[in-house]
């Protein structure tokens, strides 16, 4: 009997082991909404951290980053002309009074309240090392792990408000991470590499161990996904929602999940052509019924990272559906 109870005991801890690599389980992994491209294009739509703050906590809030003159700023493009926010400006003093209520409350249990999604516009060397002094001054709001010397050991995060993620890059995992010296704390992670395909449609006719190549590591804990993984020709090419294309999702969270990761979808939109606020049609189900349909089945499925435009309306329907 007590061999017995050993084995159970290893099975467990061997089937457990993966759920240790999704941020140690914060939030409980449940959906969160992700708002997508905050920030204003071209001076317009400066508004878009405070409607993604309004949603409520947790959110994740996407800052596309670029660099303009020896600074870090926002922009939808490499291209800079002097007129996007420092990210210093737009986004961490923006949410100072957040953090620091999130900090003074001191319920670790609650947090991050906010996660941080960079996507680079430029991978050069400066602009990498200068948002990572950045974040080492905001150091105290973030949430933190040790680098390891086995990059596949997953050390344990030390939790804050904010946690910050990133993309798939090599680049930058030579600055935040190759860089870091064992022992020192990272201060950001970054996604899983996945398969590279010449056309986006075959992405849908891969299975989910095709698309993801490898286990979550110290750095990389999270899986980023198009909608071509899902529906055949993505957004632009969806029609019905159908019984296939929900197992499928279904499939490929389960095995995100399985394998250790966080996984996110962008972008769900559905608004009539022509009706976006600087949105553009390449994410657009072009309806609202359309969209919610997608939007249940991620929630369902437990999809960490369900990216939008719309973020009040996918908030409300998160409330709606007990998921908010």
């Amino acid at each position: 009997m007590l061999a017995n109870l050993r084995n159970a005991i290893l099975i467990a801890s061997v089937l457990a082991a993966p759920l240790a690599a999704q941020f140690d389980g914060m939030l409980d992994n449940k959906p969160i909404l992700d708002a997508h491209n905050c920030y204003p294009y071209e001076g317009k739509w400066a508004d878009r951290i405070d409607r993604a703050l309004s949603t409520g906590s947790p959110v994740s809030i996407e800052q596309d980053i670029a660099w303009y003159n020896g600074k870090v700023v926002v922009s939808h493009t490499a291209k800079t002309t002097g007129i996007e926010p420092l990210l210093s400006d737009y986004f961490f003093e923006r949410v100072r009074p957040i953090v620091e209520k999130a900090l003074k409350d001191n319920k670790p249990d609650t947090w991050p309240v906010i996660i941080l999604h960079f996507d680079f516009k430029d991978t050069q060397a400066p602009l990498l090392h200068a948002v990572w002094d950045v974040l080492g001054q905001y150091e105290g709001w973030i949430t933190t792990a040790p680098k390891t010397n086995d990059p596949h050991k997953l050390s344990k995060l030390k939790r804050r408000p904010l946690l910050v993620i990133t993309e798939d890059s090599d680049a930058q995992e030579e600055v935040f991470f190759n860089e870091v010296k064992p022992g020192d704390r990272l201060r950001l992670f970054g996604s899983a590499h996945t398969v590279q395909v010449k056309d986006q449609h075959a992405l849908a006719t891969l299975s989910p161990s095709q698309l993801l190549l490898e286990r979550p590591t110290n750095y990389r804990r999270w899986w980023n996904n198009s909608w071509y993984e899902v529906e055949e020709g993505g957004q632009p090419k969806s029609g019905e929602w159908a019984t296939t294309a929900e197992t499928r999702l279904r499939a490929l969270v389960d095995h995100a999940h399985r394998e250790g990761f966080w996984i996110r979808f962008y972008t769900f939109d559905g608004f009539e052509p022509g009706h976006g606020l600087g949105w553009g049609e390449a994410y657009n189900f072009r309806s609202r019924p359309a969209v919610e349909k997608r939007w249940l089945a991620a929630l369902n499925a437990g999809v960490n990272f369900i990216a939008t435009d719309q973020y009040e309306d996918l908030a409300e329907f998160m409330r709606q559906n007990h998921f908010k």
